[in-house]
């Protein structure tokens, strides 16, 4: 009896031993009890990247991206991401607005996504335009999914450039546009973000 004993003892010290030195592996080697993985804050952008990415992709000079960078960066911050993509939209009062592009984020696979809505207000034409959004307190890509209220004056200009704001819950875009076409006026509406395609902007 006294030998199963000592046997059953000697066993749960053996199995201690590893899980301790297992543990101590593991611990961050500063002595510290924070993990050391990671906890899903986001990584954000330099207004340095976003002037060359937004210039790269628009096909607009240096200056006049970094006249829209700079407004956006004094209000909103530093961007945990950003897409590039294409839209198209018009309007006679009521308007339609469709797009297409690419979100991306740092450490996170480039991910597509499609955005259409509608919009009411005092605004006639239309235009095609090339679009760098933004993307302000998205933690994680499948966040952008969902819609954005915003207001737009297409009159708006800064640098040559389009900019407006949308916000849903904490998460806010600042699209960015350069295209060709007339547009005048200002809109009230949504964009409704997808992994698909969706013809009714509803």
């Amino acid at each position: 009896m006294d030998r199963r004993k000592l046997i059953l003892s000697g066993m749960a010290a053996a199995g201690a031993s590893a899980t301790s030195a297992a543990l101590a592996q593991d611990a961050p080697s500063n002595g510290s009890t924070t993990p050391a993985y990671d906890t899903g804050v986001a990584q954000t952008y330099s207004a340095d990247e976003m002037i060359r990415a937004t210039s790269d992709f628009l096909g607009v000079t240096a200056e006049s991206a970094g006249a829209a960078i700079e407004k956006v960066f004094r209000e909103k911050g530093q961007p945990t991401g950003y897409i590039a993509g294409e839209e198209g939209s018009g309007a006679i009062a009521v308007g339609l607005r469709y797009g297409r592009g690419l979100l991306y984020m740092k450490g996170r696979p480039t991910l597509e996504t499609f955005w259409q809505g509608p919009s009411i207000g005092w605004d006639w034409g239309g235009n095609a335009s090339r679009v760098f959004t933004l993307c302000y307190n998205l933690q994680y890509p499948d966040a952008i999914f969902r819609r954005f209220p915003g207001v737009e004056g297409t009159a708006y200009l800064i640098g040559g450039l389009g900019v407006n704001y949308q916000k849903a819950d904490d998460i806010i875009l600042a699209p960015i546009r350069a295209g060709v076409g007339l547009r005048l006026g200002a809109n009230i509406g949504y964009l409704g973000y997808s992994r698909k395609r969706r013809y009714l902007p509803f």
